[in-house]
């Protein structure tokens, strides 16, 4: 239980630091519905739904957070948080902050359209927001509907945990 409670501390020591500053968040949910735990990004981003401020700009990303480039860009964020499942080879449910320069050190899982990479770097030229990932480690992307228990949890932790320390 003490890894637990590291891994929540650290992650939201990660978070505090990072969300420093923030005035305007966009708040991005990634992940493919039918692919279970791979959606746990769109399922965090619909557990904050009505539940944040203005200041806050909600997007259910799926497979295509491309879409969303020109809504994100008129919002003016000064901070940008992804959210998506990705292999980062520790226990299921794990989470880490990771700065989109750094992906290559992850290994998503591959529902997307236009790499993560390319698509947080076309935001940091037009947007000039500070962008980051939050990375959760699926149990299971196979096909089918519905997150796993452990994912579920994770995503009720990580939305309350969001929902303290969002502007």
């Amino acid at each position: 239980m003490a890894d637990s409670k590291e891994q929540k501390d650290d992650i939201e020591s990660s978070l505090k630091e990072w969300f420093s500053g923030a005035e305007r968040v966009v708040v991005a949910g990634i992940g493919n519905p039918f692919r279970k735990d791979d959606f746990v990004g769109v399922k965090i981003v619909r557990n904050l739904q009505n539940r944040v401020s203005s200041s806050v700009y909600l997007i259910e990303g799926e497979t295509v957070p491309e879409s969303f480039i020109d809504p994100i860009t008129k919002f003016n964020p000064t901070h940008i948080l992804l959210i998506d499942a990705g292999l980062l080879n520790l226990k299921s449910g794990s989470s880490r902050l990771v700065d989109p320069s750094e992906l290559t050190n992850y290994t998503a899982i591959s529902t997307h359209l236009l790499p993560l990479r390319v698509f947080c770097d076309y935001l940091k030229e037009t947007t000039n927001a500070k962008i980051s990932l939050l990375v959760i480690q699926p149990k299971d992307t196979s096909f089918g509907e519905g997150l796993t228990p452990k994912l579920r949890e994770t995503s009720k932790n990580l939305t309350a945990l969001l929902l303290k320390l969002l502007p």
